[in-house]
């Protein structure tokens, strides 16, 4: 299995980067599966549904299973976060991983920069960035390998190039960072 990140600044189109590279990998006949961390709150169980009143009555974990998906909940209640290896371990084995967010996890990562967002650029902070997607004016003094956001081919090619192969050693240098 190998991993690789999207990062970027909120509102700057990581996720609709992902959502245009996925059909592009998935061409290629890969298996592709994508990690998306959040530092919001967030539940997709609505109050009232079985599941939901099973989590809020004290269940640490609930499978919610039907013939087209199946998702497990689980409360950290008084739990730190998982680190990004023990998500990983978790997943089904795939050709890739794209992981959003994790943005201190030292993994490769495409940067997804806008100059309309109004936020500097990660790369100079973040050895772990390896190219720059963008749209508009490029960044200034960027010394790394620019990719537009339009050319989905290209960064799908380079997303498969520089993809981290998670091993047991991978899993190791990963280190739990976010």
């Amino acid at each position: 299995m190998k991993v690789f990140g999207i990062t970027g600044w909120s509102g700057s189109g990581k996720t609709t980067l992902i959502e245009r590279l996925l059909p592009a990998l998935v061409a290629r006949g890969l298996s592709v599966s994508v990690i998306k961390h959040t530092h919001h709150n967030f539940d997709i169980d609505k109050p009232g549904k079985d599941s939901h009143r099973i989590r809020e009555a004290g269940a640490h974990e609930v499978l919610l299973a039907g013939d087209h998906r199946w998702v497990l909940m689980h409360e950290l209640r008084d739990e730190a976060e998982p680190p990004l290896e023990a998500q990983l371990a978790r997943m089904a084995p795939v050709d890739i991983v794209i992981v959003e967010g994790y943005k201190r996890a030292p993994m490769p990562k495409l940067e997804v920069w806008r100059e309309e967002v109004g936020k500097p650029v990660r790369f100079p902070e973040d050895d772990s960035i390896v190219g720059v997607a963008y749209d508009g004016p490029p960044p200034a003094g960027c010394a790394l390998p620019l990719l537009l956001l339009s050319d989905i081919e290209a960064i799908a090619t380079f997303a498969t190039k520089h993809a981290l192969d998670v091993t047991i050693e991978a899993h190791a240098r990963l280190g739990g960072g976010r």
